[in-house]
């Protein structure tokens, strides 16, 4: 039996198109010479819909996609993801479902138990489940239905059914998951001991599919794996590849290691993808990028060209007086480098008729944080204009370390449709530049070795205002990604005000993380609908408040 496992990228909501994209990788398949084809969670609608579910036609539309995929199964067996509705007195039921199609017909429909709502994850708030498993057989072979949450038993404390274990209870020869697992650093890791322990448990084969692409901020990074029943790796499609792996079981393999990145080319891969398939999905062509010399705009205009091609980035120096001659030609050499459209408008005689218009309303007070941003706000609206007038999508370049502590100005850095690096902090954003430049120097040295400025006043750097990066990074991290309180920050070896002042900052600044452009998710907690922390809120501990005063 030859079996393939399709590491399939829909676009959400565009059913027509993701069914003939559906139909004509099939039809590859069957000249192939393939038995049975399979294919990722919710393939058909895209992943995640969110409330499109809600919508009576969708649903309907969804439906008649399948069954024009049904008379295709008279030449090859498939499994996809759908949406299945059912409805009982005078109530719909939507599934997360699988549809196993032979001979011309449904022959079964699997429907996912395991309903995620954390993170990026709203599962509960649309999909019904019926804690029952699903097995079907081809040949000599049964298989057991399994729908991506449904391997995580173990690591949620709220579900109390195990789908895998009863699976394994019905005699199945493998175990087949269809998966939307987003990207996250190391994830391929994890899911692979995780899809590992299922044979060493059960003496089980293992099949998995993992969905590939960009929807909105969250990125899949694709994937398949085959493993047999002693847990042993057979066959492998590396992340973020779109051929389908194919596997003939009745040809003997040798046990393969596990194909994996290093950790700096995983992220590169996964902005890479982020940013062409949000760029493309939105129906964009060209993206436009405000280049300042440093390495964060450096880094995003980089993964722009890999992303769209450098005849689809336009690199714009927008220099002021306080931009040093270094920061305009290490703009000018990157673009030079990357051999991009490079043009440059000057914002100083803008900046004067600002500075004039309000200098009456200011009361003749000292130059501070309110002229730095308004430098800023010319520069984002003047990359709004080129949007606006040539239909080019504006990359926004700040990082995770500034975008956490409010270090960016609304409606100025922060303007624009993606923000590619926003959930990368600053030190690590100097590791991928890095690796961006092993086989030829495309950032400009300088860029790597300059002290970090937003250059909004004379001399400024940002440790003026901040810890320096390796530190502030390291106190991120372990507040936002994980989950540690102040004390234990501060039993890690920092200065007790120095994580209080970190911590403040970012609570403070969630106002601005609520109105920053969508960011491309690559860690285990970003900003944005996976971090779903008030605006208006004012939680303080209780041991930094004067408790005798609640007990009188």
């Amino acid at each position: 039996m030859r079996i393939a496992l399709v590491p399939f990228n829909p676009v959400v909501g565009d059913i027509y198109h993701n069914t003939a994209m559906l139909k004509n990788q099939i039809e590859s398949l069957i000249s192939q010479s393939v038995d049975f084809a399979i294919f990722p969670e919710l393939a058909i609608g895209g992943y995640p819909p969110k409330d499109l579910l809600d919508k009576p036609y969708f649903i309907a539309d969804i439906q008649e996609a399948l069954s024009c995929l049904i008379p295709l199964s008279r030449n090859i067996s498939i499994l996809t993801g759908f949406v299945h509705a059912e409805h009982s007195r005078g109530k719909r039921k939507l599934y997360n479902a699988a549809a196993f199609l032979r001979n011309g017909t449904i022959e079964a429909i699997a429907t996912k138990n395991l309903l995620p709502t954390y993170d990026v994850f709203d599962e509960h708030r649309y999909f019904d489940h019926k804690d029952a498993v699903t097995t079907i057989s081809l040949g000599n072979l049964s298989f057991g239905i399994s729908i991506c949450e449904d391997l995580w038993f173990e690591t949620n404390p709220k579900y109390r059914f195990d789908p895998i274990e009863k699976l394994a209870a019905n005699n199945i020869d493998y175990l087949i998951n269809i998966a939307a697992s987003p990207y996250e650093e190391s994830k391929l890791l994890t899911r692979f001991q995780l899809l590992t322990s299922i044979p060493k448990k059960y003496n089980i084969g293992v099949m998995y599919v993992n969905q590939l692409g960009g929807n909105d901020s969250i990125v899949f990074d694709g994937g398949a794996l085959f493993l047999d029943k002693t847990g042993t790796l057979c066959a492998q499609k590396p992340q973020f590849q779109s051929s389908p792996l194919i596997y003939d079981m009745n040809t003997p393999s040798s046990p393969l290691e596990l194909n994996t990145l290093s950790p700096d080319d995983e992220l590169i891969q996964a902005l890479t993808l982020g940013i062409r398939d949000y760029v493309h999905k939105c129906k964009f062509q060209k993206v436009v990028i405000g280049l300042s010399g440093g390495i964060d705009s450096a880094v995003t205009a980089v993964l722009a060209v890999k992303a769209l091609g450098k005849e689809n980035v336009i690199g714009v120096s927008m220099p002021s007086r306080f931009s040093s001659e270094g920061s305009k030609t290490d703009a000018q050499l990157l673009a030079e480098n990357l051999e991009i459209e490079f043009l440059t408008i000057p914002i100083e005689s803008i900046l004067e008729g600002f500075l004039d218009s309000l200098t009456p309303y200011f009361s003749d007070k000292p130059w501070d944080i309110t002229e730095e941003n308004i430098q800023a706000r010319i520069r984002g609206s003047i990359l709004m204009a080129l949007s606006n007038k040539h239909g080019w999508m504006v990359l926004t370049t700040g990082n995770k370390s500034e975008l956490a502590v409010g270090y960016c100005t609304l409606y100025g850095d922060m303007c624009g449709g993606l923000a590619v690096i926003s959930d990368v902090f600053k030190t690590r954003v100097y590791s991928i530049a890095r690796t961006l430049n092993r086989e030829r120097t495309v950032i400009p040295p300088n860029s790597l070795s300059k002290p970090p400025s937003a250059e909004l006043r004379h001399n400024q750097t940002d440790q003026d205002s901040l810890p320096h990066y390796d530190i502030l990074d390291t106190i991120l991290k372990a507040y936002i990604e994980e989950y540690k309180e102040r004390d234990e920050i501060v039993q890690m070896g920092f200065d007790k005000e120095t994580v209080l002042k970190v911590i403040q900052l970012v609570d403070r600044s969630e106002y601005k993380r609520k109105q920053a452009a969508p960011g491309l998710k690559v860690s285990r907690k970003a900003f944005g609908e996976g971090r779903r922390i008030p605006i208006v809120q004012n939680y303080l501990p209780l041991d930094h408040c004067n408790t005798s005063l609640l007990r009188k």
